[in-house]
């Protein structure tokens, strides 16, 4: 494409390149897809169950939410640790019970914890990531707790034994929760080859590679044994 402009009797020719010939417009991002099949989900540990659970198989009770994964980039682009947004996530004592049983959030990201209970819970946590003891409270009361590092840590109650959850921090933002049935989306991705790893309680994939292409889509599917 060009220009022409005349000053007095000199033709002076302006060429005006288009920008994406000079590379200045960013690659376009893609996304990854696929399921995570579980083998076999971790077992519940033993609790009362509740009124409305009275006559409910053991096996049914809790498991549902125990079939849901994590799948993440093992290795993010450089960018994205400075593009981290912390934000607020809620884990909540109900029934005797986290919900949800796995939560995944981004470092900074401030976790409340609410007693939806008519009892007394006790929340803490042993782990190297974020230790925390949150003391008793009652009904209708939360405390929170920020999480600055990443890592995996793992929630117990210290008046019932059988209440535990897991909270995944990542210092980047590109993971993903799968569905009841297994499926996961991470979007935004850029372009360019990195390692996906799909985990769940007990169990996690070896990083496996995946190549996601400039404004298109990569899948990727595990099985977890």
């Amino acid at each position: 494409m060009w220009t022409c402009v005349f000053v007095g009797l000199v033709l002076f020719v302006i060429f005006v390149v288009p920008s994406h010939a000079l590379g200045g417009s960013a690659a376009r991002s893609g996304s990854i897809r696929g399921r995570v099949e579980l083998r076999r989900a971790s077992a519940p540990a033993e609790r009362r169950p509740t009124v409305a659970e009275l006559g409910t198989p053991a096996a049914l009770r809790d498991l549902s939410d125990r079939l849901r994964s994590v799948v993440y980039l093992d290795s993010a682009p450089r960018r994205a640790f400075d593009e981290v947004e912390p934000g607020r996530a809620v884990l909540d004592q109900r029934d005797e019970r986290f919900v949800p049983h796995v939560l995944a959030i981004t470092t900074g990201t401030v976790v409340d914890f609410p007693n939806s209970d008519r009892i007394y819970h006790n929340v803490f946590s042993l782990s190297k990531t974020r230790p925390f003891d949150l003391g008793r409270y009652a009904a209708g009361r939360s405390k929170a707790i920020k999480f600055d590092r990443p890592g995996i840590v793992r929630v117990f109650c210290d008046i019932h034994s059988h209440m535990n959850a897991f909270i995944l921090v990542f210092n980047h933002s590109f993971f993903a929760l799968t569905d009841a049935e297994g499926r996961y989306r991470i979007d935004n991705v850029p372009p360019g080859s990195y390692n996906l790893v799909a985990w769940n309680e007990g169990v996690s994939s070896g990083p496996q590679p995946v190549v996601v292409p400039e404004g298109g889509e990569a899948e990727l599917d595990f099985a977890l044994r």
